[in-house]
């Protein structure tokens, strides 16, 4: 099969093609395990971070894509969930211990020994890959393939930011970036809190725009004062200046939910212009997301399917996968980037 690898950590500054084009071996699933045959897979931020070193390090050579679905093409000996040509999608968590607290009380995503797709496994971005059974995930028909791979990640971790709010409806929201994650927040939030209102921080005038056609109450810049304080606010952004600016939004008591996996180390001095009473004092919190369970990819598929949570697109061929990364790099982002694969 053709597929698209890492073959070494570099800076997407100095190439542009960081993704080789390549023939692998068909992988083979065995015991428990599933052959799917790819037919889409998401784009995300973080396989930037696994690309440019912020992540833990990814085994080399590896297959990019943690946004997958496909049907299944082939089952392992032992394998008994689904059925041939059942679709099903495939997000972050490529597996865990199983015997550990955490994932013996659904927290996988905390397991010492978590596995992640496309990092500690070969992910998406190929025409098949083989996954457990147990952390595949039947995919409702409402969504085109290009729909649902968006869910299995952005949607997902979105999913477990806002329930990590502990936000109730009527109290206010605030998204900091708005990409691929915030844009299908915002959408869940509108369901679940409709008298919360939301207030989208971006950079791009274009994303601020995008976030007011999806009902945001008010868009503004990642320093501009929004015109009320907020009782939550999530973080989506890679960097250290939202942090800053977000906490001196926030309420007393008001809670900070940060969703990434590493901030960037170029604007790490911009924590230094912190205060302690304009951004810290009053009982303020911050909680990081640090993955994502198996509960929170089947809870947000059975909610964004109960109210059609569609997410907008732009597909690219897995020949562009190269194109699609430096796009999203460059901030060119309207809703999800999806490679069309078979």
């Amino acid at each position: 099969m053709k597929a698209m690898v890492l073959n070494r950590i570099c800076s997407l500054k100095e190439n542009r093609s960081p993704l080789a084009l390549v023939d692998l071996p068909d992988p083979v699933p065995q015991g428990k395990e599933v052959l799917v045959r790819v037919s889409a897979c998401g784009v995300c931020h973080t396989e930037l971070d696994e690309i440019e070193g912020r992540t833990p390090p990814p085994r080399f050579p590896v297959v990019l894509g943690h946004q997958v679905i496909g049907t299944v093409d082939k089952t392992g000996a032992k394998a008994s969930k689904f059925k041939i040509g059942d679709r099903v999608g495939i997000g972050w968590i490529y597996s865990a211990c199983g015997k550990c607290k955490f994932c013996l009380q659904g927290s996988e995503n905390l397991c010492e020994d978590f596995k992640a797709t496309g990092r500690d496994a070969n992910g998406g971005y190929a025409p098949c890959m083989t996954v457990l059974e147990d952390f595949a995930y039947k995919i409702p028909d409402v969504f085109s393939d290009s729909e649902a791979a968006p869910l299995l990640c952005a949607g997902a971790i979105g999913y477990r930011s806002l329930r990590l709010t502990g936000i109730k409806d009527g109290q206010s929201l605030g998204l900091t970036g708005f990409g691929a994650s915030a844009h299908l927040v915002l959408k869940m939030a509108s369901h679940r809190y409709p008298s919360s209102k939301v207030f989208v921080f971006a950079r791009s005038e274009k994303e601020r725009d995008f976030a007011k056609e999806l009902g945001a109450v008010w868009s503004g810049d990642t320093a501009d004062v929004p015109p009320e304080k907020l009782d939550c606010v999530i973080d989506t952004t890679p960097a250290w200046k939202p942090i800053v600016e977000a906490l001196k939004n926030l309420k007393s008591g008001g809670r900070l939910v940060i969703n990434a996996i590493r901030k960037e180390e170029r604007d790490k001095e911009y924590l230094l212009k912190m205060d302690y009473p304009a951004h810290l004092w009053l009982e303020k919190e911050i909680k990081s997301v640090a993955n994502v369970a198996r509960r929170d990819v089947s809870e947000f598929l059975e909610l964004a399917a109960e109210i059609s949570i569609k997410p907008e697109v732009q597909e690219f061929a897995l020949e562009d996968a190269n194109k699609a990364l430096l796009e999203l790099r460059e901030r060119k982002i309207r809703g999800a980037k999806v490679l069309r694969i078979n």
